[in-house]
């Protein structure tokens, strides 16, 4: 059986020239947007953002959990998207930028990203969630359309989920330092059975410390995204998920070097990322599976199971 064709909308940054496309997979997708809009055929990749809040669009499966008629936006190699555009809601920066949208214009953007689909509560950074938290109740339920009485809630759960990757962050926090314990602990036993073992010599002290030379190696990341993954404990529980996304594909030797740190500790943080990316993509499939069954069984005819008992 030939697999469903999903209808979508693919443009380029100007938003001048948009394509309507179908396609059964996110692969299919990405080849016809290609040959459609003229970018990737030199064999260079592309990627798909929504063209909503530009998240990175690259897993089959959240591509399938996406409604019809989403609007995606091709980027070519080096390009980057960015929702600061006056006359469009995507841009693209060929350097990275740490200006951000105002603060008004910044909640109500998010707002409609949660009118759009809740799940995407998800997804969302730390700081996204305490914006939406911080906006005045009336304000917020009138760019949702909805009661304050039901605005409070969804504030409410907001904060239910910022409280729980504050709890994840502690106890991670609090599993690193009884690791580290462990470490010292037996460094300890060594440097001692070794002192009594050998004897008693000079030795030569060897500068282990990484060179600083590299460390301007090139990324795609800001500055204050460099900070959140230097200063915060457990920094993937604060990143967005477009932004963890980066933080993935980046190399890890540029990473590290930019970060002035090991190889082995710049993986770690990637893996972690990794990890917390595809959590948050699995619970969005899992509220889109759980959603459709939902409205599947409310569509069921009644009539059928009324006879039935009737025969019973």
């Amino acid at each position: 059986m030939a697999a469903r064709l999903k209808p979508c909308v693919v443009r380029r940054g100007d938003g001048r020239e948009q394509h309507g496309l179908a396609a059964s997979s996110l692969r299919e997708l990405r080849d016809k947007a290609g040959r459609a809009l003229a970018i990737g055929e030199d064999g260079r990749p592309i990627t798909l953002v929504l063209a909503e809040d530009g998240t990175i669009v690259d897993d089959e499966d959240y591509f399938l959990c996406l409604p019809s008629n989403t609007k995606f936006v091709a980027l070519a190699e080096g390009e980057r998207w960015s929702g600061r555009s006056a006359d469009s809601r995507s841009a693209w920066l060929s350097e990275p930028a740490d200006e951000v949208d105002s603060g008004a214009e910044r909640w109500r953007q998010l707002a409609r990203q949660l009118r759009g689909d809740l799940s995407n509560i998800i997804l969302m950074s730390e700081e996204d969630l305490q914006v939406l938290i911080d906006v005045p109740r009336s304000d917020l339920a009138e760019e949702l359309a909805q009661s304050q009485t039901k605005t409070q809630v969804l504030q409410d759960a907001l904060q239910q989920v910022l409280d729980r990757r504050e709890e994840e962050r502690q106890s991670k926090q609090l599993l690193e330092l009884y690791l580290e314990a462990l470490k010292n602990e037996d460094s300890v036993l060594s440097k001692v059975a070794e002192s009594e073992s050998v004897p008693r010599k000079e030795m030569d002290v060897v500068d282990t410390g990484t060179s600083s030379a590299g460390a301007s190696a090139r990324t795609a990341l800001t500055d204050q995204i460099f900070a959140v993954l230097k200063e915060k404990p457990a920094p993937e529980l604060c990143l967005d998920s477009q932004t963890l996304e980066l933080v993935v594909k980046e190399d890890t030797q540029a990473l590290a070097a930019a970060l002035r740190w090991d190889k082995q500790k710049a993986k770690a943080v990637q893996q972690a990322c990794d990890q917390e990316l595809s959590k948050r993509l699995q619970q969005v499939q899992t509220l889109h599976s759980l959603r459709s069954t939902s409205r599947g069984k409310k569509a069921l005819p009644c009539g059928d199971g009324l006879s039935s008992k009737r025969k019973k």
